[in-house]
């Protein structure tokens, strides 16, 4: 009876010990992480930052562009410009072991950017899905390879087969995958800003939206019992069918000057916010139980400088509760109510003072890891109260082919993946632990 009892206990202490015990670490597997919402939920990360710089497991050469890291079994996927020393008019693909920074594979094609501005490189992110890695250049070379080999599975060249046209600064958006379609935002002529291609055979399935494209990429909600596509253009933000490219409800945002729009909208509950360079930011309410939306507020300032509310660049805002936070136009970091739009806060420590000074945001749990567009890895907390530092340290020299300014910049977004950071710059990609050492109390 006693045996009984004490191997019941034992049977529960386990049961107990699994429910407690940490949940697995996540890889990235596309442009801001599993959900494009740049949150982690990784408890065993270190709790303070050292100071001086973080110490790096591994770095490796890499030539110049804007797209952040994707990390997905083992495997780090990135694209660039080529090396230095490479033809100008290149684009390469490339993928790394996660452990030790060895190349598995790479793909380089010729890409002639023409009038595309800011040439340091792609932007998009590689998106990995089911075994495959789907990748679009900045001049529209939309490839898919086999994750594993780098093969080519199929590839199309959307420049002239959909006769783009071009956003100024090129295609940024990383592709969508949901239910065998990859949902790419193209920039095409006529009714195909948005189009989406059969996963496995590359062959168009729809087209959808008459408008000029932005640099925003695509993200999916839930809305009446199903999913829902939210593409925001350079003219308006629109809920799409992922399974037909149906329009379900579209909320315009008509630019002033010329489409700046490259945040990604962010969700919470039935909310969608979105902020640009020029044209300010805007609430929207979508209807969780039918396929509509409205818009909550719209709020603009007079011009880059003088703005109202939240002007981002390429910093990525994000809700908590009933606050917004993100960086505006000469890198002001900001809190919103989200009510309102009205400002709570502003902060200028977390960034220097530039035009688009850059901040990108990872929420891990309720303390945000930010890193700075001078390479800096911030720990902090935002609240209504303010900006909440608690730790600082180098993680990458800013470099000047991004942007050949104030000593340069990192605009690439980092990703953390299994505990560990993976960031670039121009001139390498590197890896860092973010684990808390094992004599930690």
């Amino acid at each position: 009876m006693h045996r009984h009892n004490r191997a019941r206990r034992f049977s529960c202490l386990i049961i107990l010990g699994l429910i407690a015990s940490p949940a697995l670490s996540d890889d990235w597997p596309q442009w801001r992480g599993i959900h494009r919402d740049a949150k982690i939920d990784e408890p065993g990360l270190m709790k303070t930052l050292p100071t001086g710089h973080l110490e790096r497991k591994w770095q490796v050469e890499l030539g110049a562009g804007y797209s952040g890291p994707t990390i997905v079994d083992g495997r780090v996927y990135v694209t660039d410009r080529g090396l230095d020393d490479s033809p100008e008019e290149i684009e390469r693909v490339l993928c790394f072991d996660a452990e030790n920074g060895d190349l598995v594979w790479q793909h380089t094609y010729p890409a002639v950017y023409g009038e595309i501005g800011y040439r340091a490189g792609p932007r998009a992110s590689v998106t990995v899905h089911e075994g495959l890695a789907l990748s679009v250049g900045t001049a529209g070379h939309f490839i898919c390879f086999d994750a594993k080999t780098g093969d080519i599975r199929w590839q199309h060249d959307l420049a002239p087969e959909y006769s783009i046209r071009m956003p100024i600064w090129g295609i940024a958006t990383s592709p969508l995958v949901h239910d065998g379609n990859v949902i790419q935002v193209v920039a095409g002529a006529g009714d195909a800003c948005v189009v989406a291609f059969d996963l496995a055979t590359g062959k168009e399935r729809w087209r959808s939206i008459d408008e000029k494209a932005g640099y925003s990429s695509p993200i999916l909600i839930q809305q009446a019992g199903q999913d829902v596509v939210v593409c925001w253009t350079g003219e308006s933000v629109t809920g799409l069918d992922p399974r037909t490219g149906q329009v379900h409800w579209t909320i315009p945002m008509l630019p002033r000057n010329m489409p700046i729009g490259i945040p990604t909208p962010v969700v919470q509950d039935d909310l969608l916010f979105v902020s640009s360079f020029y044209d300010g930011s805007m609430l929207i309410r979508f209807d969780p139980n039918q396929l509509t939306a409205e818009k909550v507020w719209h709020r603009v300032g007079i011009d880059e400088k003088n703005t109202d509310a939240l002007h981002c660049m390429i910093s990525n805002p994000i809700i908590k509760g009933d606050y917004i936070y993100g960086t505006d136009s000469y890198g002001e970091l900001r809190c919103l109510d989200i009510k309102t739009g009205d400002r709570v806060w502003e902060d200028t420590t977390a960034v220097p003072r530039a035009r688009w000074a850059t901040i990108h945001t990872i929420r891990d749990g309720q303390r945000e890891i930010m890193q700075n567009d001078q390479g800096e890895l911030i720990f902090a907390t935002l609240t209504p109260e303010g900006f909440q530092e608690h730790s600082r340290t180098k993680l990458l020299d800013p470099t000047r082919k991004q942007l050949n300014r104030r000593g340069g910049v990192t605009w690439s977004h980092p990703a953390i993946a299994n505990g560990y950071i993976f960031a670039r710059n121009d001139q390498e990609l590197i890896c860092a632990s973010l684990k808390e050492p094992a004599d930690t109390p």
